[in-house]
């Protein structure tokens, strides 16, 4: 198993290193070995619509825990036609839209290197923004050294990052079907769905995916039984933000179950 000690050790010779930080554990793990290894580093979050504004506050608060500079990089990705469109390569146009800001800020304020949070179980999946995101040069630390998801919360518990135990997530348009415009109303009402569900279980990953629609939601299967017995208070709220039907996915919570 790799140790806190290798992934500092990555940094040597990158000079002044800026990090993606999303506010998930990976890439608060990478922040914390790059701000730790002696190195310049900063933190850049990129709030955009598809980031739910809990990812927001959970970097910020990432940043101030670990002590580094946090820059936030405002812009639409909605205003990219390609993106918007929603076709299976939305993730290629997404990051590579974030790629081109991050040299840019790079350039700007004087850092060598780029990296982001990636980890090796990552390159498992059908995930075609890593692709965009090394063609514009940045960098994997934890891929780079084959750090698996399971050992970077090992790692991040070592470490005390109080995000070592964060359930997994991911940008909100990935809870519409391939195929389906991704609008800011498609987003805003998901993201309040996902935060209506969460009152209810706060614990384990929530997904509130707009089927054409209807709001198939996910959790783990131990917490569908909770799930079920608040669905008389959920559904009203759902159906209050515009959804048409609300209903619980049966097999729980799935990576990219709005696109298997």
């Amino acid at each position: 198993m790799r140790t806190i000690a290798d992934l500092r050790g990555w940094f040597a010779g990158t000079g002044p290193v800026l990090v993606a930080l999303s506010g998930g554990v990976d890439s608060a793990l990478v922040a914390y070995a790059a701000h730790t290894s002696g190195v310049p580093s900063a933190a850049v979050t990129a709030d955009y619509r598809t980031l739910a504004e809990e990812e927001l506050e959970s970097a910020r608060s990432v940043a101030a825990q670990i002590g580094m500079t946090h820059h936030i990089m405002e812009y639409d990705e909605l205003a990219d036609e390609e993106f918007a469109r929603n076709g299976s390569d939305r993730c290629y146009h997404c990051r590579a839209q974030l790629g081109e800001r991050l040299l840019s800020l790079a350039a700007e304020a004087g850092y060598r290197t780029v990296v982001d949070g990636t980890n090796s179980d990552d390159i498992s999946e059908y995930r075609p923004g890593i692709a965009a995101m090394h063609g514009y040069g940045i960098r994997s630390p934890l891929l780079e050294i084959g750090v698996p998801k399971r050992h970077v919360r090992e790692m991040a518990r070592e470490a005390g990052l109080s995000v070592h135990n964060r359930p997994s997530n991911s940008c909100l348009a990935s809870r519409i079907p391939w195929g389906r415009r991704v609008t800011a109303q498609l987003l805003a009402r998901i993201e309040m769905g996902e935060r209506y569900v969460r009152q209810a279980i706060p614990d384990g990953p929530v997904r509130v995916r707009d089927m054409d629609g209807v709001a198939r939601i996910e959790v783990s299967k131990g917490a569908i039984p909770a799930l079920e017995s608040e669905m008389r208070r959920i559904s009203p709220r759902l159906l209050a933000l515009g959804f048409h039907k609300a209903e619980i996915n049966p097999a729980g919570y799935t990576t990219g179950g709005a696109n298997p």
